[in-house]
């Protein structure tokens, strides 16, 4: 009953009338907006709309992707093992350097990469990267994952890891603390200067497109008089067709008859603009291994020179991410072949490495307390075994047991 009252003897609302209304804005400080940690939208975001993280993330992939790697047995080099021909040619769609980089622009971007393979009993004929946003961990009884879900155009494919030969998929994660069966994105620890770059770049692009519109108003000063409808009008036209769009930035406005200009915003200057958007290009670059140096930010003195940033580059990053990986794939189809197959990567082949190689070797060769054995063996090589001389048989009493037990559930 009171609020029939309330709005029976309710004032009417006013509403004020004025031919200027529709040129005032007012804008507050509202809350920031973030992007969700969804991995497929921050791959969005982040790869496909961010030049920093783009190119942070080429430069890693395509870095580890080119790097050349050796198949071992026991320290012995196989030349022409099956191993190696496999991930040279790995389907007849792709090459090792296309899956590989594939590979890790999954990893990097998602903090998951899948790669499955089409054996012939424990054979294997052709290995496939699969996209992380279309695979499902099923886990089993124990909590550990015993197959994938894979969904594409309506259809679902159940690739199993337990109860088979061989594995059908290896997963390859970043780790992440709070999830036991999905990896964490390095875009995800850049999500607030992700969101900064792009926000910032979008306000520039924008003041471009409206330059000659910044905040601020136009203050009609007659003494007690008005602007007609026609003078009104005639001054709005006039904004928007002469003094809109990139094209006419800069143009002086000429004020008569009482106007005058009053901003209502900061300048960029004022809002330290460009060193915001400097700073969260540096963040994302440091959230991805990458030294803000290769990629010209400015403010970044860590290094003395860009070959030492290269240098490290290589060495904290990409490094240490194609090791990882190629520990994981000799540890998931070694079995197919021959236990004690490794994956090595040939650095000797990395020109950023070079100066490394140059100094290595002149202490070598000054060190006249080594061997030529030991010398080798700092050298990264196997120790040379006399001429005919048979390698010595491994003692199986020497061997370490398999483990045996059940696995920990979760």
């Amino acid at each position: 009953m009171p609020s029939f009252l309330n709005r029976l003897f309710a004032r009417p609302q006013e509403t004020k009338v004025s031919r200027v209304a529709p040129m005032i804005a007012l804008s507050g400080l509202g809350r920031p907006v973030w992007s969700t940690r969804d991995t497929t939208e921050l791959t969005g975001l982040g790869y496909m709309r961010n030049a920093v993280a783009y190119r942070c993330i080429r430069m890693i992939a395509e870095g580890a992707a080119s790097l050349h790697y050796n198949v071992f047995r026991e320290g012995d080099e196989l030349d022409n093992h099956p191993l190696r021909a496999l991930l040279l040619t790995p389907n007849p769609r792709q090459t090792g350097a296309d899956l590989f980089e594939a590979l890790f622009v999954n990893l990097l971007c998602f903090g998951n990469a899948y790669l499955e393979v089409v054996a012939d009993g424990l054979t294997p004929r052709e290995v496939y990267c699969l996209r992380p946003d279309r695979v499902r961990v099923i886990p089993g009884p124990d909590g550990w994952p015993e197959g994938y879900d894979y969904a594409v155009g309506g259809h679902s494919v159940t690739l199993r890891n337990d109860g088979v030969p061989l594995p059908q998929v290896l997963h390859l994660k970043m780790f992440d603390p709070l999830d036991d069966h999905y990896g964490m994105a390095p875009l995800a620890a850049a999500q607030v200067a992700l969101d900064i770059h792009t926000a910032a770049s979008m306000w520039n692009k924008a003041l471009l497109d409206n330059s000659a519109r910044p905040s601020g108003a136009l203050v009609y000063a007659a003494d007690g008089a008005n602007m007609s409808d026609e003078q009104f009008a005639r001054l709005k036209e006039e904004l928007e067709t002469t003094f809109s769009g990139a094209l006419n930035a800069g143009r002086p406005i000429l004020l008569e008859g009482g106007l005058d200009w009053k901003p209502l915003a900061l300048s960029p200057k004022d809002m330290d603009f460009m060193e915001a958007k400097s700073a969260a290009a540096r963040e994302i670059a440091l959230a991805l291994g990458v030294p803000p140096l290769l990629l010209g930010l400015p403010g970044d003195n860590t290094f003395a020179n860009y070959a030492e940033a290269n240098r490290a580059l290589w060495r904290q990053t990409i490094i240490p991410l194609a090791q990882r990986a190629m520990q994981a794939i000799a540890h998931w189809l070694a079995p197919a072949y021959e236990p004690g197959l490794q994956l090595d990567l040939d650095l000797d082949r990395v020109e950023a490495l070079a100066p490394e190689r140059d100094a290595l070797w002149k202490r070598l060769e000054t060190a006249s307390f080594l061997d030529d054995s030991e010398k080798r063996e700092q050298a990264g090589f196997p120790a040379a075994r006399p001429v005919g001389q048979p390698r010595s048989p491994v003692d199986p009493s020497q061997e370490a047991p398999a483990a045996k037990g059940h696995r920990p559930v979760r």
